[in-house]
């Protein structure tokens, strides 16, 4: 273990400890008043991965990797817990046993993708054995163009309906991601046949020009709703919430498109 293990190990519960913190509050405001339970525990995993955001601040650099491998660990048992309750929670919605919940199916999957994705990505930082560079250019795209897909759906269906351009935009989205997906999907099933640099740089340097076009407008939304200058149901923590993740998968973009150009000598993502 080195330097790098820490460094990226609290990179990555820094800001999927965050984002686990926000779902447990999005899946509390959905709940109906009735349930309770479902409410508390919610509450228990916003408290504990307060405390998992507030731990992974307090450790430096320069940590010992024993003591950030066990952190891994720690972190992985609760986003193993967020994960299960997600999924029950997607279990009650699809057999109607929370008719009137304003969370939609497709959200709680969503929230339990990534929750699956931060643990499977601790769990290969403590084997160490994360991906060749090139099998993650295809799988990282596949899985964050699904998830930017999804948030301009939730943002189409949560605008009022009055708000009629906003909308257009945000299903225009949809539809443009929903349509790079699928290409991601069809270069995955080409491997490694389709993993040449030509291809992957083409392939990177596509999704940055849409992603950072989804950027723009999740942070035009973001400012709008924070200035109330739109109608909706979005909460501005959901709003900022979304145009952090673009930002993030930008920032995995930008260290691909490096690896591409010959800049870095990463061998693994």
């Amino acid at each position: 273990m080195s330097d790098l293990f820490v460094a990226r190990s609290l990179e990555e519960i820094r800001f999927w400890s965050r984002i686990m913190k926000e779902h447990s509050l999005f899946l509390r405001l959905g709940f109906r008043c009735e349930d309770t339970q479902l409410i508390h525990e919610a509450n228990q995993f916003y408290a504990v991965f307060e405390q998992i955001e507030l731990k992974s601040h307090a450790y430096e650099a320069n940590t010992d990797p024993q003591t950030i491998s066990q952190f891994n660990e720690e972190v992985y048992t609760a986003v193993s817990y967020i994960w299960a309750f997600k999924r029950k929670v997607l279990g009650l919605i699809l057999s109607c046993q929370l008719p009137g919940a304003n969370n939609f199916p497709l959200l709680v999957d969503h929230i339990s993708r990534e929750a699956n994705y931060f643990r499977n990505r601790l769990a290969e930082l403590n084997a160490g054995r994360l991906e060749p560079l090139p099998d993650a250019i295809i799988d990282e795209n596949v899985f964050f163009l699904k998830i930017m897909a999804d948030h301009a759906k939730f943002i189409g269906h949560l605008l009022d309906p009055s708000e009629r351009k906003l909308v257009e935009q945000a299903r225009e989205f949809s539809h443009d991601f929903d349509q790079l997906v699928f290409q991601a999907v069809d270069l995955s099933s080409m491997r490694p046949q389709s993993q040449t640099v030509p291809l992957l740089s083409q392939f990177v340097d596509q999704n940055k020009v849409s992603v950072k076009s989804l950027r723009d407008f999740k942070k035009t939304a973001r400012d709008l709703i924070n200035d109330c200058r739109i109608k909706s149901i979005i909460h501005p923590l959901l709003a900022d919430h979304v145009f952090r993740e673009a930002e993030h998968f930008l920032v995995i973009l930008d260290m691909f498109e490096q690896f591409l150009q010959g800049r870095d000598g990463f061998e693994s993502y």
